[in-house]
């Protein structure tokens, strides 16, 4: 049986136990789960050993590996969503048998904090990934004291040996906030299944039979992510919107924007048709650290319309990729993608610029750059890492 503590100096040949303290996991589909599959595929993709530990019901088993899963409540206010419990003693054994060279901590709050507090008398490495912006959609969803998250966050991360964080602007404030140790990772696409040859003019029909300019927000239907504001988009004319995804706020949301089509949550090749069959991306959330359906619309050769803050500042290229707005302005919002349905010349510029941005972002990349952040916090300074840093 392998000694409940990493190797101090592992070969970088030699493959690595990485367990996976996940707040999200199947079968929830989001931003973290998402991340976190990719992980896993990674992991088995360059021969590594995984364990999952995750909240809620859900699959036993993913890409092979094991997934432990802990006890769980609804959310408040979003009962689709399990909040993982801090069962620290289940946590306790599982790392114990498994014994892991380094601890990857998705998100982490509740669940991912007992991991923590586990994790240091084991004497074992830990890598926090920042995904969420907790507070933020705390406050979206009418939470008092959303604001009271920020010192529970950054207590967590405090205890680790590194926080990757996705975007730049995420960076910069959680900086400001005290974060240690943090450190630039952004998130992968996959440039086969996102890709302009998956345009499918049947399904442009029968979604805009009138030959209307389709506009789409692909993503989850709940308060946070502001999709009451695609009702000033769906008047534009010329416009036919279309709504891909699931989530509590769906049956307001129809009632809301009865013009637009909602489709549903969709996955595989039909989400790769749906992102390539439109002609302008929007997106409403305010509070994203990263937003991967940006990243996937860009890499389907579609532009996009987001607002200038968080992580589609990094993402998207004002006047060359697509168009950014004040977040809190619903007239801007309509000036910039009334400037797509109605400029079908600078829309065409826009999508043969959207796939060249981000085609070198492939999910083999960043997690090649993920296993060298493990083992850089394995064997500190035996590591060459290349990485954009920034110390509180």
């Amino acid at each position: 049986m392998r000694p409940p503590y990493p190797s101090l100096s592992p070969d970088p040949a030699d493959p690595l136990r990485v367990a996976i303290v996940t707040e999200s996991f199947l079968p929830q589909v989001n931003g973290v789960t998402n991340s976190v599959c990719r992980v896993a595929d990674h992991l088995r993709s360059r021969g590594h050993h995984a364990l999952i530990l995750a909240p809620g019901a859900g699959p036993a088993t993913y890409a092979g590996y094991p997934v432990l899963r802990l006890p769980s409540v609804p959310l408040p206010g979003y009962r689709s969503f399990s909040l993982g419990l801090p069962a620290r003693r289940l946590v306790t054994a599982a790392l114990r048998a498994f014994a892991p060279d380094v601890l990857h901590l998705a998100s982490p709050v509740l669940l991912g904090g007992a991991a923590v507090e586990v994790a240091r008398p084991l004497a074992l490495p830990t890598v926090a990934v920042y995904q969420t912006d907790l507070p933020g959609f705390a406050a979206r969803h009418g939470v008092p004291g959303a604001d009271a998250l920020w010192p529970l966050l950054r207590q967590v991360h405090a205890a680790v040996d590194r926080t990757l964080v996705p975007s730049t602007a995420t960076l910069r404030a959680l900086a400001e906030r005290g974060f240690p140790r943090l450190s630039l990772w952004q998130r992968g696409v996959d440039t086969d299944r996102f890709h302009p040859r998956h345009r499918d003019e049947e399904l442009r029909r029968r979604l805009a039979p009138g030959g209307e300019v389709l506009v789409g927000y692909i993503g989850r239907l709940s308060r946070d992510k502001r999709v009451d504001l695609l009702a000033h988009v769906a008047r534009l004319r010329g416009a036919r919107l279309v709504v891909v995804g699931d989530g509590p706020d769906r049956a307001r949301l129809r009632r809301r924007i009865p013009g637009a089509v909602f489709v549903g949550q969709r996955t595989g090749e039909e989400l790769s048709r749906l992102h390539a069959s439109m002609d302008v991306f929007v997106h409403t959330g305010a509070d994203e650290t990263f937003c991967q359906a940006i990243q996937e619309a860009l890499a389907s050769g579609v532009p996009v319309v987001a607002p200038a803050a968080g992580g589609p500042l990094d993402l998207v290229e004002p006047e060359r990729t697509g168009l950014l707005y004040a977040p809190e302005s619903v007239r801007e919002l309509r000036v910039a993608v009334g400037r797509l349905i109605h400029n079908g010349a600078l829309r065409r510029r826009m999508a043969a610029a959207a796939r060249p941005a981000v085609e070198g972002r492939t999910w083999e990349v960043v997690g090649d750059q993920l296993i060298g952040h493990y083992r850089s916090v394995i064997a500190p300074g035996q590591v060459d890492l290349p990485r954009m840093r920034l110390h509180a």
